[in-house]
């Protein structure tokens, strides 16, 4: 990859991020999830179009016609710099958000061009571990139960003593049965995928293993963060109607029931950056000060680069 693409990025989707975060902020506890979604693609779009880059969205807010701003397919930034391939989700939790719930984050990676799948906005069948274990230890075509002891026996433990992290939702259900009946703990969360997959590889959350459904942009942008800090993933999408077939074929899909691997759906170099809007497991919240001094808000961010092998966490103050 280009120079500037291992140091200028790196901080410009630090900033980018945190711009997305402190402007969802307002939006906090407000009860009204288009208004945070909005205020978040706003300043996110500002901070991309400010950046000295060729730079086209694959993962997006949705397709030209769904989406006002960030749409698939949307050029952003100065036109003058690398030509990079965006993944983002302005505000990921926007329920989160709106409730003043924890792990509301505003998410982006950069990848250069053609580094990404660029994947329509279904639903995905998703497995993650975080790194450290042989390739294949866990399949998503094994069951739940199987693949708790295969990840057990590599862990040397016993399959009660794996965390299983899980989206709650009623479609899940039969995967909470299988785990329990290994006797695996089950985590569930209301929302946030990306920061669900995140949560594998960092000890200090306790979570083994993310299973379940979600979004497919979501399982891309999870990709990009576990590209840079070890891992697997497994993906699968999952068409309900022949409207998504063809969607997806607009952008190249063909192989339907395809079974994707993390360097499948990120096949390049990566950054990812992650900012919290909400204080949750990774990362801290936004927060403003009112001080002597003058008025002041903190924000914390984790940016990672595949290519350095490098993951940082950046704590920074600066005038509200």
């Amino acid at each position: 990859m280009p120079d500037v693409f291992d140091r200028d990025l790196t901080l410009a989707a630090v900033r980018v991020c945190e711009m997305a975060a402190i402007a969802s902020f307002s939006m906090v506890g407000r009860g009204d999830e288009k208004q945070a979604d909005q205020a978040a693609v706003d300043a996110m779009r500002n901070g991309l179009n400010a950046l000295d880059i060729s730079g086209r969205i694959v993962i997006g807010e949705g397709e030209r016609d769904e989406a006002p701003m960030l749409y698939i397919g949307e050029e952003v930034g100065r036109g003058n710099g690398p030509r990079v391939d965006i993944a983002l989700d302005p505000l990921e939790g926007t329920t989160l958000t709106a409730k003043a719930m924890p792990n509301a984050l505003a998410v982006m990676a950069f990848a250069p061009e053609g580094g990404m799948l660029n994947a329509p906005d279904t639903y995905m069948d998703k497995i993650a571990v975080g790194p450290g274990y042989a390739e294949g230890v866990v399949d998503l075509d094994a069951s739940p139960a199987d693949n708790v002891r295969a990840l057990a026996k590599a862990k040397g433990v016993d399959p009660r003593e794996i965390t299983a992290l899980v989206l709650d939702r009623t479609r899940h259900a039969p995967i909470m049965a299988s785990l329990r009946e290994v006797g695996a703990r089950v985590m569930l969360i209301t929302d946030g995928d990306v920061a669900g997959v995140m949560n594998t590889a960092d000890p200090s959350t306790g979570v083994d293993i993310y299973l379940g459904q979600g979004g497919a942009p979501e399982g891309v942008l999870a990709c990009a963060a576990l590209k840079c800090v070890g891992g697997q993933f497994q993906g699968r999408l999952v068409f309900r109607n022949e409207d998504e077939r063809e969607r997806a074929r607009r952008f190249g899909v063909t192989e339907f029931d395809r079974k994707y691997t993390l360097n499948e759906l990120v096949r390049s170099e990566a950054i990812f950056a992650a900012t919290g809007v909400t204080k949750g497991a990774l990362l801290d919240g936004v927060r403003f000060e009112q001080g002597p001094g003058g008025r002041f808000v903190h924000t914390h961010t984790i940016v990672m680069n595949s290519a350095q092998k490098t993951v940082s966490e950046v704590r920074a103050k600066r005038p509200a």
